[in-house]
């Protein structure tokens, strides 16, 4: 997989954006393990833009780590400050299942009812709709019909 290029502009934006994040990967003393490049890779799924804090006192192995990095998880590196690695890779848009048969749930409404003398609060009642239920203009709750076919519609049939 080729590498994300980012303008010096985005990545500039993206090293702002960081800058507030907390580090959600933290590399021990074992180093790059298959663990910690799984988990770079989810947070990279959750979050798009993350930082990686290296526990090694060595500048040119977490060069390596970094470049390492970016290039496997196809991740943008974004910037690397002292212990502080920053990667950014765009969220995968996420699958979502369609359920055609699904109803829907039940809602919570509140129905007010004005007083017929003026001047008085209105009482308010809150009720619970559910999915085969409707709201009358009265506050009463009726089940749903199914909509009726005008008599011409029903002729043609």
């Amino acid at each position: 997989m080729p590498q994300i290029q980012l303008t010096p502009a985005e990545r500039r934006e993206q090293r702002a954006n960081a800058h507030h994040l907390d580090p959600v990967v933290l590399v021990g003393g074992d180093g790059l393990t298959a663990a910690v490049k799984k988990e770079i890779d989810a947070a990279l799924n959750a979050h798009g833009l993350i930082k990686v804090r290296v526990f090694g006192d060595d500048r040119a192995a977490r060069e390596l780590m970094y470049q390492e990095l970016a290039a496997e998880l196809n991740a943008a590196p974004i910037q690397h400050i002292g212990k502080l690695l920053v990667f950014w890779r765009p969220i995968p848009a996420k699958e979502r299942t369609v359920d055609d048969d699904r109803m829907p749930g039940p809602r919570d409404v509140k129905v007010l009812k004005f007083s017929k003398r003026g001047g008085q609060r209105p009482e308010i009642k809150q009720l619970r709709v559910l999915g085969n239920q409707r709201l009358t203009s009265g506050g009463q709750i009726k089940r749903a019909k199914p909509k009726q076919k005008s008599i011409k519609k029903r002729q043609a049939d």
